[in-house]
């Protein structure tokens, strides 16, 4: 339970440094559309590194992880709610584990 804690701080430092050094280090606006995107998605990328390999983990088997994954990235694209996603790779990870 501590490694959460861990990757929450890390997430948070990494996060607020790559925030935060541009602001007092910078003063004019950057105007690098590379470094500008990059700032934009660290955030974004810092969770997804996170979160997927405990999606995986989180279950009993590594297969029915990654299926809930699947189904989830796949209802997702056609734009099914968040609650929608959440039930269903529910679903998915009960029924497979019922047979693995």
């Amino acid at each position: 339970m501590n490694n959460v804690y861990i990757y929450i701080g890390i997430m948070f430092l990494v996060t607020f440094l790559i925030r935060v050094i541009p602001l007092t280090l910078i003063r004019k606006k950057i105007k690098n559309v590379t470094l500008r995107s990059f700032l934009y998605y660290v955030p974004y990328v810092t969770l997804a590194v996170m979160t997927f390999p405990a999606i995986i983990e989180a279950t009993g088997s590594m297969w029915s992880g990654i299926a809930a994954l699947i189904m989830g990235v796949i209802l997702a694209y056609f734009n099914v709610s968040l609650l929608g996603v959440a039930v269903s790779c529910c679903a998915v990870v009960f029924v497979l584990e019922l047979f693995i």
